[in-house]
């Protein structure tokens, strides 16, 4: 049997840090629902770094791990 090989035009990856807002309205949910599922580790896309001294967190979530989980992708070019 032939081997089969198949092309997959991926995006451009740069590392960009998606905004919680930006992913909770690709995804359908509330801003809250994501910041909290990446603080519990529930959510695998992103990082939740609690903030020395404080209650506040801080997030990372790239453009390629967000695109892995959930499909979406947006260049930085393009409008939110």
């Amino acid at each position: 049997m032939p081997e089969v090989i198949y092309k997959v035009d991926l995006p451009a990856f740069t590392g960009r840090n998606v905004p919680i807002k930006e992913i909770a309205a690709a995804i359908g949910k509330d801003a809250q629902y994501v910041r909290v599922g990446l603080q519990q580790g529930i959510l695998k896309f992103g990082t939740a770094l609690k903030v020395a001294d404080s209650s506040e967190y801080s997030y990372y979530c790239s453009d390629k791990r967000v695109w892995e989980e959930t499909g979406y992708f947006r260049n930085e070019s393009q409008a939110v």
